[in-house]
């Protein structure tokens, strides 16, 4: 019988540990295939994040409706809404975001990023990995082909921090078309399975809170351990090519299960009831708020990455408005200013935006014109992406787009340079390797970090 791409990826992979501990591949140390924190040396300074939180805003925001407005353009360029001033004196932003518009003495913008993919799947996998996914027909999928995403390499390069994982995603996988059609590039690609990030997937419940089996004041029962096994694997349910996770990946999820047993205090950093009512207020009482005041209580626990995607249910539609978009503008875009002004904001009340990092992006951005159903198409020639905290200076606009929006004009990004600026952030270079399921070493990105952003 053939090998499924599963299990062929975890045979590799067992013979690849089996190696680990001694010379790994081409007699070179995990030390030196791996890199380390300090390779980036003294030019690093700037760089101050322990964690990194990436906000994701599946479908491809329209840069013109969002941080990147036209207002001189024809009106079949520059749409519907006006600009507003910021704090910061000559940036302006769209008018349905008033909250980050008080708070743009707080982040930066680029306002040049750009790359070659038209498939929404294309776009996901060069914003989580930096690189394009391996080549296939039609909207990619997860494989194990691809380049890993950058919480599958921080799981390699750094393990677990503590009883939480490395890195997690909520409150779902990045995805329009329901389970088995997970967009590529939200797990560990070519590294396997034991590197993939844990994906928190609500699945119609509520982000914030946690099944009974992980609420503490019972005992550790049996019972209650196969419990929790249960859930992490349905919570953490990782696919390949259409597959369910393999019966390795399951004894991988039951090594993560154990550490919740001895953890029950971390794990309640999934849980928001214990904060106060106005904080709860303040992130907004919506599936994206929650997901972002979670995702403060994560960073506080110690997890490096947390990617918090915008919620697909029945309060949220996703941002690819190839038809009327100017009204699911209007739908989406208070609670998205909600919830990223109120993570930053509370972030720095705490004292933690300067080691936290936020980003905020999406697949692409939109066509400058507006087409016949009032909606804007796939375009990743120009998009713009928010960067705060982390050692990035305030108040900056990085790079420009041309009279329309089309092109980048100014100090061009490709996107393989913004996620190497989230690498470097986090104490990464381009020359940090990681290992494949064939014990072969890869650069983590190709691209350079924009290091004007850092102050």
């Amino acid at each position: 019988m053939a090998l499924s791409e599963v299990e062929q990826v975890e045979n590799i992979s067992r013979r690849v540990c089996l190696r680990a501990g001694g010379v790994s591949a081409f007699g070179l140390g995990l030390p030196q295939l791996l890199g380390s924190r300090n390779a980036l040396g003294a030019g690093s300074s700037a760089a101050t994040a322990k964690s990194c939180i990436m906000l994701y805003m599946i479908g491809g925001p329209p840069q013109h409706e969002t941080f990147d407005m036209k207002p001189e353009a024809a009106v079949g360029v520059r749409g519907e809404f006006s600009p507003i001033s910021t704090i910061v004196p000559g940036l302006q932003i769209c008018e349905h975001l008033p909250r980050l518009a008080e708070l743009a003495n707080r982040y930066s913008l680029i306002r040049s990023v750009h790359h070659d993919g038209t498939f929404h799947a294309t776009g996901v996998h060069y914003n989580l990995t930096g690189w394009k996914h391996a080549p296939r027909v039609g909207q990619p999928l997860l494989s194990r082909r691809d380049s890993p995403s950058i919480g599958g390499v921080l799981q390699q390069l750094e393990g677990g921090r503590g009883e939480l994982p490395t890195a997690v995603q909520l409150p779902m996988w990045i995805t329009q078309d329901g389970p088995g059609q997970e967009w590529a590039g939200q797990h560990a690609g070519y590294l396997g399975p034991r590197f993939d990030p844990l994906v928190m997937d609500y699945k119609g419940g509520q982000p914030g809170t946690l099944p009974s089996a992980f609420v503490p004041g019972t005992e550790n029962t049996g019972s209650r351990f196969e419990q929790r096994v249960d859930l992490l694997q349905s919570l953490d349910r990782n696919r390949f090519s259409g597959k369910t996770a393999s019966i390795s990946h399951s004894r991988f999820i039951q090594q993560e299960a154990i550490g919740v047993l001895r953890s029950s205090p971390k794990w309640q950093a999934f849980r928001v009831d214990d904060e106060t009512q106005t904080t709860r207020e303040r992130f907004g009482d919506h599936d994206f708020g929650r997901s972002c005041l979670v995702a403060r209580r994560l960073v506080e626990a110690g997890v490096r990455l947390v990617t918090v995607t915008w919620p697909l249910t029945k309060e949220f539609t996703h941002f690819d408005t190839h038809a009327n978009n100017f009204p699911t503008m209007k739908k989406n875009l208070p609670p998205m200013d909600q919830g990223i002004s109120a993570l930053l904001g509370d972030l720095s009340d705490r004292g933690l935006l300067d080691e936290t990092l936020v980003v905020c992006t999406g697949e692409f951005g939109r066509t400058p014109s507006i087409n016949p159903n009032g909606g804007r198409d796939h375009w990743g020639s120009v998009y713009s992406t928010l960067l705060a905290g982390g050692g990035i200076r305030d108040g900056q606009v990085y790079g420009s787009s041309d009279n329309h929006g089309a092109i980048p004009k100014d100090n061009p990004v490709h996107v393989s340079d913004f996620v190497a600026t989230i690498y470097h952030a986090l104490g990464y270079d381009r020359n940090t390797k990681v290992i494949d399921f064939e014990g072969k070493p890869h650069y983590i990105v190709p691209g350079h970090p924009v290091l004007p952003l850092f102050g």
